[in-house]
């Protein structure tokens, strides 16, 4: 299995980015998916993340197929 490492403030950068799209990318997925495999993620990151996916599951995200979007 390839080793993924988390960006320092991946997840705050993830969470400004959707709150300003109303969408996650490719690459916010797998910064996600990093964060979540990431055991030194604080509680508020962790917490971050949760919302983050909560939101998606009730629609309020959408998700897309683009690797990033440039605004």
């Amino acid at each position: 299995m390839p080793l993924i490492n988390l960006l320092p403030g991946a997840v705050y950068a993830i969470v400004a980015s959707v709150g300003n799209n109303n969408y996650l990318t490719q690459a916010d997925r797998y910064g996600l998916m990093a964060a979540i495999l990431d055991d030194t993620l604080s509680e508020d990151e962790r917490k971050s993340v949760d919302r983050l996916l909560r939101a998606v599951m009730r629609g309020r995200i959408q998700v897309i197929d683009e690797l990033s979007v440039i605004n």
